[in-house]
């Protein structure tokens, strides 16, 4: 057992991560009715729909689509395979914990607690509950746990991989919320929970990494 999970190591500021993340999340539960949306998700998502149409819209649509069944699952599988196939078990370790429990901890535990509706109108048929995203919560833990991984291997590299991520990310968030899937306030919460589930699991990947600098 302790070689699939060794001894975590935790930096200050993981407590600080973890502890700000979960008071977001609390905060903006206590700020939503299940029955129906604050003000401001709703008039974000009015805003949304008012300002983005034609090809624009469409083009957004496609990216929800793909990023949610098609292009990052495939994403993840290719890159355990390398990963596996290179031997770099501890990133093969991360990468599991970091994609495949946040989906868990999302799906099976607090979306069912939470047991809230998404918005009305939807363009794509998309069913289960709404808070917090797992589509925002995936992505956050996914994406920022392959670019430390692969600036880990390539440290010159990281910012521009941040950056990539940073944007993908965003083009993702911005998708969810043309596609009426969630609300505003899903995606932040879920952007919490992915960074918080992440924080986490980089304590038990930082004892794989020998003498590298924290990441």
């Amino acid at each position: 057992m302790s070689a699939l999970l060794p001894r975590p190591r935790f930096l200050r500021r993981d407590a600080l991560v973890i502890g700000g993340a979960s008071l977001l999340v609390g905060l903006l539960s206590l700020a939503i009715d299940p029955r129906q949306p604050p003000g401001f998700d709703e008039a974000v998502l009015s805003w949304l729909g008012q300002h983005l149409g034609g090809p624009l819209g469409d083009g957004l649509l496609r990216v929800y689509q793909v990023s949610g069944k098609t292009f990052t699952p495939v994403l993840v599988l290719a890159a355990l395979i390398f990963l596996v196939l290179r031997r770099r078990w501890n990133d093969v370790r991360l990468l599991v914990l970091s994609s495949g429990g946040i989906l868990a901890v999302v799906d099976l535990w607090l979306k069912p607690w939470f047991d809230r509706s998404r918005p009305h109108d939807k363009l794509l048929d998309v069913d289960g509950r709404s808070f917090p995203s797992g589509h925002a919560a995936g992505a956050v833990a996914f994406y920022f746990a392959m670019v430390l991984i692969l600036s880990h291997a390539h440290p010159q590299r990281r910012w521009p991989l941040t950056l990539l991520a940073c944007a993908w990310v965003a083009l993702v968030w911005l998708s969810t919320l043309h596609a009426r899937a969630h609300w505003p306030s899903d995606l932040i919460a879920g952007g919490a929970v992915g960074a918080a589930w992440l924080t986490l699991c980089l304590a038990f990947w930082r004892p794989g990494r020998g003498d590298a600098p924290p990441a």
